[in-house]
């Protein structure tokens, strides 16, 4: 077998699991956005009071750390499939790390810094 570095499970089955539960996780959080929003009339004071609750803050940044994992696997799958050169592949990966790792600090500090 062998073992990628930069993937993020140890194998593809670990990959396949990530990917089932990642997407899991977001469509419980797409459900909870939408029942809050159909069954409320949405204003600043119910946006901010929605997300400063603990439960809110903690479920977007589970869906958030989510929606970044799913991206990764996605984008690593994509990336070692289709760019054969290792050099240009390393520079594409590393520059989606970088980027993943920018939404992932600008959603801590908009979700928590408030």
């Amino acid at each position: 077998m062998v073992k990628h570095i930069s993937s993020f499970g140890r194998n593809g089955v670990h990959d396949y699991l990530l990917i089932r539960a990642t997407a899991i996780i977001m469509t419980l959080y797409t459900v909870y956005l939408v029942s809050f929003c159909a069954f409320t009339d949405i204003s600043y004071l119910s946006w901010t009071q929605f997300f400063g609750g603990s439960f809110t803050k903690v479920f977007t940044m589970l869906a958030l750390m989510s929606v970044l994992i799913h991206a990764w696997i996605g984008l690593w799958q994509v990336l070692t499939d289709y760019i054969k050169c290792a050099k240009l592949r390393g520079g594409l990966q590393l520059g989606v790390i970088a980027v993943l790792f920018g939404y992932f600090f600008s959603g801590l500090f908009i979700l928590w810094g408030a």
